[in-house]
Parts: structure tokens; sequence; C-alpha cells
């Protein structure tokens, strides 16, 4: 019986021992983790340091838009013109290019950015130049004809020059659930284009006048953005119909093929260039690392 408890003793001690080793392991391990994290930022945060110090020589302002074009979304006016404020009024910069990749999103946000680079074009006397990436179309394809000149891949699609609205109609539903509604306005027109309600004559016309307004808007910023530069019939070229960037060049709708890289070096030659923006810098280059890092420990 003695020795069974002996036996009992030592092999609870031995695993005891075990676990105190594996936690000192996996406290070394952090120790070393948190280590090589501290030192990266370090250093990230000193090359950030002397990169922002290099500014003082010429620099070709490089700023990223992507996504969809709305308000709180990262392409977005209250986003996008603080960026593009700071990157005109620097005194070193000798030209702005803008990556663009977007499917486009509301026309107010896009008239809006639109409308904030002319007038900093203006008032800076700057090159501004647009790089199309996937997408450049719809909204994007408007914030574009604020640049002097644009650049696309032979397969991005461009262009699309339309307004677009979109819904759904539920009265054949309510028929058949049972359900009835009942709604209380003021002013007969408060509850246009209601889906719970039949189409409406007055209602059709209505959205129609309002989206030709709003398409006319686009089109005439697109002619006096591409002045001069058009080569093709207006009733081809605002359709809101889509082409690749290889058509959209013969259409007139860019001015030439390239990538980024390509496009820095065509306009501005060996001048260097610093990107602009949230999407730039330490914290984006640290997210990079970690994904990257954490999807090689996943996999491997």
């Amino acid at each position: 019986m003695k020795n069974d408890e002996q036996t009992l003793a030592g092999t609870l001690a031995s695993d005891l021992l075990r676990e105190r080793r594996i936690d000192r392991w996996l406290k070394n391990i952090r120790f070393v983790l948190w280590f090589g994290l501290i030192a990266f930022i370090t250093y990230q945060i000193v090359r950030t340091n002397t990169t922002t110090s290099h500014l003082a020589e010429s620099h070709v302002a490089f700023i990223r838009l992507d996504g969809m074009i709305a308000s709180g979304r990262e392409f977005s006016a209250d986003t996008v013109i603080p960026v593009l404020q700071d990157a005109f009024s620097d005194k070193n910069t000798v030209g702005v290019l803008i990556d663009i990749n977007s499917p486009g999103g509301t026309p107010v946000q896009s008239a809006i950015i639109h409308d904030e680079i002319l007038r900093l074009k203006a008032k800076y006397h700057k090159k501004v130049v647009v790089v199309g990436e996937d997408l450049l179309t719809s909204g994007a394809y408007f914030v574009a004809v604020a640049a002097d000149k644009i650049y696309v891949n032979e397969s991005t699609l461009t262009g699309s020059i339309g307004v677009v609205m979109k819904g759904f109609g539920f009265v054949d539903l309510m028929k058949k659930i049972g359900v009835e509604r009942r709604v209380y306005v003021s002013g007969n027109n408060k509850d246009r284009l209601d889906p719970f309600l039949p189409q409406n004559p007055d209602d059709t016309k209505k959205i129609a006048s309002v989206m030709e307004e709003v398409h006319q808007h686009f089109i005439n910023a697109v002619i006096v953005g591409r002045k001069g530069k058009l080569k093709a019939d207006p009733k081809t070229l605002f359709t809101g119909d889509f082409w690749s960037g290889t058509t959209a060049l013969k259409l007139g709708l860019v001015d030439g093929l390239g990538s980024w890289t390509s496009v820095i070096s065509k306009e501005w030659g060996k001048t260097p260039y610093h990107e602009y923006g949230s999407g730039n810098g330490f914290l984006r280059l640290l997210s990079g690392q970690l994904t990257s890092s954490f999807d090689h420990l996943v996999n491997s």
C-alpha cells in the first residue's frame, strides 16, 4: 500500500514539474514574441520618422481610394478631403497621383470630392493624375474626371456614366399574408415610392425626372473634365454602359494604360513619392505583417 502511495506521489510530482517546465517554456515564448513585436514597432517608428524627414525633398503625393463611395465609408468626402488638402498644401509636393479602385457610390459624395479636387488644382496649380485599378466606374469615374489625366489597366472596368435607383414592391406579398398597412401623411407626396403601395405613374415620372437631372450633372462633369478628348457619340458614352480599359482608351474616356508605378515614372520621372492618408505608413505595414504572420501560423 505504501509503495502504491509512493508511486502515486512520484507521478504527481513528475506531472507537476512537467507542467511548470511547460509554463516556463510558454512564458519564454511569449516574452520573445512581445520583445520582437516591440522591437519591430520601435524600428518602424524610427524608419517612419526618418522617411518623414525626407519630405523636405520634392515628391509626388500618392493617395489610395478604395471601396464604395458613401458617407461614413473610407471613401467619403469627410475622409478623403482632408487627405487631399494635406497632399496639395505640402509645398514640396510636385503633383498628386490618386489610385482608385471603386465601383462608385452616391452621386453627392462623388461630386463633393470631384469639386474639391478641382478647387485644390486651381489653388495650388499642381498636376493631378488618376490611375484606375479593377474598377473605375460610376461615381469613381465622376471623381476621376477632375484629374488632368486618367490611366487604367487594359482590363479595368471603366465608365458606367449613369444613375441607378433600385427597390422592391411588396403589395402582392401583403395580400397573401393578410397584412393591412396604415400610413398617415401630411403632404400629398410624402409617401412617394412606398414599396408597400402599388406603383403610381406620377411617382414614376417624378423619380425619372430627378434621376435625369442627376445624370445630367454627371454628364456635364465628364464633358468639362474630358473636353477635347472624347472620341465617341454621347449616345454611346452616356448610356450607363461600361467598357474595358482598352476600349475606354479608344472612346477617349482615359488617356493611357498603365499601373500607378509606371504612371509615376512616366509623368514625373524619377521624382520620389510619398503616400498620404490612413492607408499609408506604419500601422498599415504592421497590420499587413501581423496578418501575414497569422496566416503562416494557421496554414503551416
